[in-house]
């Protein structure tokens, strides 16, 4: 068998009764060429291991593996899906190994041994793509060269966006403290089965060189959670919960990160929050020696 063999994935999902779950936040991608186009997006994977979450019916697992990919681990916690994942399996010769878990609890770099770079590919339930991406961000050392990962429109413009956007925040901080991202392709809801209520996006994440990853993932948590959770206050006001974790002032940490106290989060850059959750930590750990 190969994938020129393989049923049209509708057939997959009647034959095999496999509705989307609202509850799983499923929505299906089933348009072939598409899902061609964002497996191309990872690059070379002919000497890697992939990984995806969320397989479902299996359309851009057919991708990944048809695109080359040297081996695939599909993490699926819905075990409706197994038997169309394992048809796939068949298909490619045997490169696809199914993991049936919840993708929050799996440590994959425990079930990623084989040699090569790892890559990351994925139509992330809408419900946990956030919890996912940040998991991934916070791994010391990054275990990933790339991340393809589609995400709800308005999540994927979080993820990408500059000071000053309207969708600037915490995520965008986080994830470009530890990556460069861009945005790569716009999906319409039409697209899916079903058809969501709103758009998605695909965003491409490569880790930074190792020298400029910033690694206090935590601080760099606990101070745009604060900054960003009271968006129309000034920094001395907003950062007040983070300052006081700290054993410290608002004040006290603005001025040991040079920034304007009443400034607003979401004019200050990338670098300011750096700065500001490294004054964070060391507050932190002076009121607790």
């Amino acid at each position: 068998m190969n994938f020129d063999d393989l049923p049209p994935l509708r057939d997959v999902i009647a034959s095999h009764d496999l509705g989307a779950k609202k509850s799983f936040g499923q929505h299906f991608l089933l348009d072939l060429n598409l899902t061609a186009k964002i497996a191309r997006l990872a690059g070379d994977m002919s000497q890697d291991q992939a990984i995806e979450v969320g397989p479902g019916p299996g359309g851009l697992t057919r991708a990944i593996l048809a695109e080359g990919a040297a081996s695939l681990l599909a993490v699926e916690m819905d075990a409706r899906f197994l038997g169309a994942l394992g048809e796939i399996n068949t298909a490619s010769g045997g490169r696809l190994t199914i993991k049936q878990a919840d993708a929050l609890d799996v440590d994959e770099t425990t079930l990623l041994t084989e040699p090569g770079d790892k890559v990351i590919l994925s139509n992330l339930p809408y419900n946990v793509g956030t919890q996912l991406l940040i998991k991934w961000l916070r791994a010391e050392p990054i275990w990933w060269r790339r991340a393809v990962l589609m995400f709800q429109r308005e999540v994927a413009d979080r993820v990408v966006a500059q000071p000053g956007d309207k969708a600037y925040g915490r995520l965008a901080v986080i994830a470009q403290s530890r990556c460069e991202a861009r945005l790569a392709l716009k999906i319409p809801a039409r697209a899916f089965t079903p058809p969501p209520k709103v758009e998605s996006a695909v965003v491409v994440l490569n880790p930074l060189p190792e020298a400029q990853q910033f690694k206090d993932v935590t601080a760099l948590e606990r101070i745009t959670a604060s900054a960003f959770g009271q968006r129309r206050k000034t920094l001395r006001r907003s950062l007040a919960q983070a300052a006081g974790q700290a054993g410290t002032s608002a004040d006290i940490l603005l001025d040991a990160a040079g920034l304007d106290a009443g400034a607003r989060a979401e004019v200050i850059d990338i670098a300011g929050f750096q700065t500001l959750a490294r004054a964070w930590r060391r507050a932190y750990e002076a009121s607790r020696a």
